[in-house]
């Protein structure tokens, strides 16, 4: 499976030549910049101990709950230049590391989802299965084809080459129109729980 899953060698040099390559480093540089200041942000507001949990916890929503790799993508894309292994092999070790942690902190320290509003609807995705966990499922759909087409641009040398793109795009594309609507539908049910809305929420 390993064997199977080792890429061809990326030369530093084709990050900046390449026309797909080049890209593929601007989103990386993009995403960390993201995280980076995301982590200083609740680190001050929190301190660096309970920050960096915080800032992990949001890392793994954004890995399980969301249709495009970009989070798994600040450890695929390194892990790809240096060790030449397919992103989507690194990104199923990603998705374990993200489960697991979120199984230790839902039993063990629940509390640590109500840190910010994003992990408190994290937290009621989690813990409402029917039918909530059908956005995580999307996510995974949806996170392993971007992570496929990812692969492919580093394998290709200009955008027209990017026949796998091509031929499952629309896929990839109805994939992540379901999960808008799924996650719609997620936000306003909530909405009419929250606003006491009870009964007309049961009849939904």
């Amino acid at each position: 499976m390993l064997t199977m899953s080792l890429a061809h060698q990326v030369h530093i040099s084709h990050l900046f030549s390449h026309e797909t390559k080049r890209l593929t480093l601007v989103k990386f540089a993009l995403v960390l910049s993201v995280f980076v200041l995301y982590f200083l942000y609740i680190s001050y507001k929190f301190g660096i101990k309970q920050g960096f949990l915080v800032a992990l916890l949001s890392w793994s929503f954004f890995v399980l709950s969301t249709p495009i790799a970009d989070a798994g993508f600040l450890f695929d894309f390194p892990i790809r230049l240096i060790l030449n292994i397919k992103m989507w092999l690194s990104e199923l070790f990603v998705w374990l590391f993200a489960i697991a942690l979120n199984l230790y902190v839902f039993f063990v320290n629940p509390q640590l989802y109500q840190s910010t509003a994003l992990l408190k609807i994290f937290y009621m995705l989690l813990s409402n299965p029917w039918p909530y966990w059908s956005i995580i499922f999307l996510s995974a759909l949806g996170t392993f084809l971007s992570v496929y087409f990812a692969d492919e641009m580093i394998d290709t040398t200009f955008h027209k080459d990017r026949v796998k793109y091509k031929r499952h795009r629309r896929l990839y594309l109805l994939v992540a129109m379901v999960f808008l609507f799924s996650f719609v539908f997620f936000f306003y049910y909530e909405l009419l729980g929250s606003l006491g809305l009870t009964s007309l929420k049961n009849l939904l």
